[in-house]
């Protein structure tokens, strides 16, 4: 490897900030970020300022909004030292909000991925969600918090905390939960993503980052020439809403074995059962890690040279081979078309529907607990 590049979700040091601050606070923060002027982001969403935020060094470029705490360019050297945007994305606030359920870049919760019926029971109470996927919920609903505007609450040239307090019952949650996310710059060449929270009440929680990557450079054709690694021995099986139905499958000798390097369109069109429900790939990866933060997966594009490892303390990996992209879909930035199967994701989280499953790890969070997840997108070239 000619050179290495890390992009890692760190772990904040404290909640010093409770996701509220008064306007004067906000004014100090907002002054020393540094804020790029955009007139397609400098705009309001529900009475609130939206704003375009860069931070760059000498080895890394991003832009991010506090619309969704999202970001909305990525860019790592390529083989070749070009600098290669890496994620999909708009080019205004406004394509943004028309578009939100698209998710780019953006923190989604307060509950990443799907909710079966769109209700669980916590203590004995029934909390009953919108149905924004047919029957069941996903990612915290149309009023998730990737559809907020967060606070800026410090900010530097190469750092930026963005918080957000979700009220009792937003959404259907029960509980006042004050999250917040850090994006930072480190002299190494590294991205940390840092996400804390609190609850004043008993609730559920399972936030993560649903950036679409193609590692060719956002606006490539197509995302199955990537080569493929997951360190996970089963998935979690799902029923024909993709809701899981509580068992564990195997992928050795199926199309969901990716335990060595497979190129990811190899065998999407397999026939596989989950395979023909997802569309392709839409699956939970049920991680071989133990407690921890471990490497759990690593993506290789063979044009730019680019390559991503995933470290991880979360137990699951959800892959979404873009089975819903579409050519007919808006145009995302500098008027590129994000045609089908163009990006992936690959979403560190909690299961899906862990409320509803007492056999899987939980996502509840207690008064008096802090909530605290790490994951590293370590890019190197070869």
């Amino acid at each position: 490897m000619n050179k290495k590049i890390i992009i890692g979700l760190l772990t904040c040091a404290s909640l010093a900030y409770g996701c509220q601050s008064s306007s004067t606070q906000n004014k100090q923060a907002a002054t020393m970020a540094d804020s790029t002027s955009s007139p397609a982001f400098d705009s309001q969403i529900d009475g609130k300022e939206v704003k375009l935020f860069q931070l760059k060094n000498d080895k890394l470029a991003i832009t991010l909004t506090n619309y969704g705490a999202r970001l909305v360019s990525l860019k790592v050297p390529d083989k070749d030292g070009k600098l290669t945007d890496v994620i999909l994305g708009y080019d205004s606030a406004k394509e943004y909000k028309d578009n939100y359920n698209n998710y780019y870049g953006a923190i989604v919760g307060r509950y990443g991925n799907r909710i079966g019926k769109a209700s669980f029971k916590l203590n004995g109470e029934v909390y009953s969600l919108e149905k924004n996927d047919g029957e069941n919920s996903l990612h915290g609903g149309t009023n998730g918090v990737y559809n907020k505007v967060w606070d800026v609450v410090s900010s530097t040239s190469t750092s930026i905390t963005l918080a957000y307090t979700s009220p009792d019952k937003e959404a259907g949650y029960p509980g006042t939960v004050k999250m917040e996310v850090t994006y930072t710059l480190e002299e190494n060449g590294a991205l940390a993503i840092a996400y804390q929270a609190t609850t004043d009440k008993e609730t559920v929680l399972n936030l993560t980052n649903h950036a679409y990557f193609n590692l060719n450079g956002a606006g490539d054709s197509s995302i199955l020439d990537h080569e493929l690694q997951i360190d996970a021995k089963a998935i979690t099986e799902v029923d024909s809403t993709l809701i899981p139905t509580g068992k564990s499958l195997p992928v050795a000798g199926t199309a969901f074995d990716f335990t060595k390097p497979t190129r990811i369109g190899t065998r999407i069109e397999d026939e596989n059962a989950q395979l023909k429900i997802g569309k392709g790939y839409d699956h939970n990866f049920e991680l071989n890690k133990k407690d921890g933060f471990q490497k759990v997966a690593q993506v290789y594009a063979a044009k730019t040279g680019i390559e991503m490892d995933i470290y991880t303390t979360e137990p699951g990996l959800q892959f979404y081979s873009g089975n819903f992209m579409k050519d007919s879909d808006p145009k995302g930035k500098e008027g590129k078309v994000y045609p089908f199967r163009s990006a992936f994701c690959l979403e560190t989280q909690h299961f899906p529907d862990a409320p509803n499953h007492p056999n899987f790890a939980s996502t509840v969070l207690k008064p008096g607990e802090k909530y605290s997840s790490k994951t590293t997108y370590q890019f190197s070239v070869k």
